[in-house]
């Protein structure tokens, strides 16, 4: 009788062995661990040997970059990108998405417990049977159990996972910095350009109004008989040619408008911007250095995730060659009659699977060739990412250099043809020379002018587009950790 006992109530389940040694194994996690490979740094920057701001790091608001420029309109806008902008919306979306992506690899850790319960009545009459005499009866059973089953992560394959779902949340949140950057930029170029119109054409008014009194003196002239009709026609076209130019400045202004309402979200026709002169001074602008670039660029910190997400992968694809083992376990009670709770009526069991692949004809090989291979890739990514990012500060850093001394002489050809042309119209007065000496020196005046606003807008387009190398207001500290992306709101980088 208690040989019998033994048989049908194990005092320790074998399956239970099972279960011991998958715990034993778990802490194994097959596949590489992730170290940050290395990319090419300068020491310094090539530009600063001959050009360098004085200015500490710590002079732009990390929160509003923009700020340096003094201007309350560009604050204003750029205040509203991260709240309306739709590309930066959809970038926040995909975060969102990656936490749940990262929740769904996390359960993987955990047994799924089901539970269940029946309850069936079934009757049979007398002669239901077809039987001329019989009984009657009514059967009541009954059945409510729990039931559990689980694959421990003995080869670290849903951690490798839950690794590469972080950093792939982690990227995400990268991304929308980038995008915030990107919109935030392209606002301050858009907008700069918007006043470089607005200087534009009132140049171009301005220059009418000098032309219109070039046009009066010739009229004067040929009322003399001192000058041709020729010449009234010639001044009259100058200013003409002059005025329709302004009314074209126009249609970039109206673009560049229309830019700026839809990287805000509002559409063109709710966006009105008033012109104003362009007078505002170049900023100083602090450069990091080299290693604390790679800090500051979401695209870096984006790329070295991407970096670490590939990583992980291996992991996942090295799991495959090992077995997969799964735990089940079910306890509950059944019986007829109504539920009774009682050993009588308990039922339980307890089981162990393994699962091995022996033949796959070189497909676990080829998929871990394939996510080493998609590492690699990932890493000459990063280190391109870091090399282009460089290249965009020394580039900017060379464009503000190169186009401060331009715009220095170019500044003084515009003082010089600005006296030439104030000759020639006294001469012109006084008839000792053509009227065309005095078209060609105001057509050569104009271009100056145009020249030195062209420079200008450059420099200014120029600080923006090197604020953006510098990484802008960003920083890698922002990026979320393990907790804050488990935390139920979604990461909004401040910038």
């Amino acid at each position: 009788m208690s040989e019998r006992r033994l048989k049908t109530r194990p005092s320790f389940p074998a399956p239970l062995l099972g279960l011991g040694f998958a715990v034993a194994l778990s802490a194994c996690t097959v596949g590489p661990d992730y170290m940050r490979p290395p990319a090419p740094e300068p020491v310094k920057y090539k530009e600063l040997k001959g050009w360098k701001q004085a200015t500490p790091l710590d002079a732009i608001d990390r929160g509003a970059w923009w700020s340096v420029f003094k201007d309350p309109k560009l604050d204003s806008l750029e205040s509203r990108v991260v709240i309306s902008n739709q590309t930066i919306a959809q970038n926040e979306a995909a975060y969102r998405s990656a936490q749940a992506l990262l929740k769904e690899a996390q359960s993987g850790l955990f047994p799924t417990v089901t539970g269940n319960y029946a309850n069936n009545d079934a009757h049979s009459g007398a002669k239901s049977s077809g039987a001329s005499t019989g009984t009657a009866s009514t059967l009541d059973t009954f059945k409510a159990n729990a039931s559990a089953a689980w694959t421990p992560d003995i080869w670290g394959k849903v951690r490798r996972s839950i690794e590469s779902d972080v950093s792939g949340a982690q990227l995400s949140a990268a991304d929308i910095a980038i995008a915030t950057l990107s919109a935030q930029a392209t606002l301050a170029t858009a907008y700069f350009n918007l006043r470089a119109a607005d200087a534009l054409k009132d140049l171009l008014d301005q220059t009418a109004k000098e032309y219109q009194r070039t046009l009066t003196i010739t009229e004067h002239q040929y009322a003399a008989g001192t000058v041709s009709k020729a010449d009234v026609a010639t001044a009259e076209a100058q200013l003409l040619n002059t005025q329709s130019q302004a009314i074209n400045t126009g249609v970039s202004r109206a673009q560049y408008e229309h830019a700026i309402a839809v990287l805000i979200g509002e559409p063109p026709a709710e966006l009105t911007i008033t012109p104003v002169a362009f007078k505002y001074m170049l900023p100083s602008i602090p450069v990091s250095l080299p290693s604390t670039l790679l800090e500051r660029r979401p695209d870096i910190a984006a790329a070295e995730r991407a970096m670490q997400q590939e990583n992980a992968l291996i992991g996942v694809a090295v799991a495959a060659y090992y077995p997969n083992i799964g735990l089940s376990g079910l306890f509950g009670f059944a019986g007829r009659g109504g539920l009774a709770v009682s050993l009588a009526n308990e039922v339980w069991n307890l089981g162990v699977t393994g699962a091995q692949t022996i033949f796959d004809g070189g497909l676990n090989s080829a998929t871990v060739d394939a996510a080493r291979a998609t590492y690699d890739q990932s890493v000459a990514s990063y280190r391109q990412t870091v090399l282009s990012a460089f290249q965009g500060v020394e580039d900017q850093l060379a464009a503000l250099r190169i186009l401060s001394q331009q715009a220095r002489i170019q500044d003084q050809a515009v003082r010089a043809a600005q006296e030439e042309v104030d000759v020639l119209l006294n001469q012109y007065a006084a008839g000792t020379v053509a009227f065309t000496a005095v078209v060609v020196g105001q057509a050569q005046l104009l271009s100056n002018q145009e020249s030195a606003l062209t420079i200008r807008q450059d420099r200014f387009l120029a600080a923006v587009a090197l604020i953006q190398d510098l990484g802008g207001g960003w920083d890698a500290s922002q990026l979320p950790s393990t907790a804050t992306l488990e935390g139920a709101n979604p990461l909004t980088p401040r910038l």
